[in-house]
């Protein structure tokens, strides 16, 4: 087990609302982006056109994608935002994004439920996310054995 301090200070938080037609992992990645989000959590309800989930296969180490394709109700979506990897070529001005690991488990019709790795989906009606900041940021290394970007906290 590891473990890092990321706040003695007041964090900040935010309430990002994604509208109808979204696609939910570039809008965030893209908000977190462009507001210098560098380490987050976040949690969000609301609901789905279509949503592709995926399951870690550690054999062939890629998630194998569960495409949803009706209308769902996102019923709890949690994950987090960490800095990437700089790639070997990347220049100090590259525009290096945050990376979005998020899980989700949506509700059907008829009232079971799907879950898994957030792959992408399209918002409908609405997607209501609050992202809590940290002050300190987090940074996700490749990690051979498995083909993730698991967070380093050296």
């Amino acid at each position: 087990m590891r473990s890092k301090r990321l706040s003695t200070v007041e964090e900040q938080t935010y309430a990002v609302v994604l509208d109808a037609g979204d696609e939910v992992v570039e809008s965030l990645t893209e908000w977190a982006a462009d507001n210098g989000v560098r380490a987050a959590r976040l949690t969000g309800i609301g609901g789905f056109r279509q949503v592709t989930l995926g399951f870690y296969d550690p054999d062939e180490l890629r998630y194998d994608p569960i495409p949803v394709h009706r209308q769902t109700e996102v019923l709890s979506l949690i994950g987090d935002f960490a800095m990437p990897d700089a790639m070997p070529d990347a220049m100090p001005d590259d525009d290096v994004r945050p990376h979005l690991h998020a899980h989700v488990v949506v509700g059907l019709p008829d009232g079971t439920t799907r879950g898994g790795h957030l792959l992408g989906g399209e918002v409908w009606p609405t997607l209501e996310v609050i992202v809590t900041q940290s002050p300190r940021y987090l940074k996700r290394r490749h990690d051979p054995a498995t083909g993730l970007a698991l967070i380093d906290l050296d």
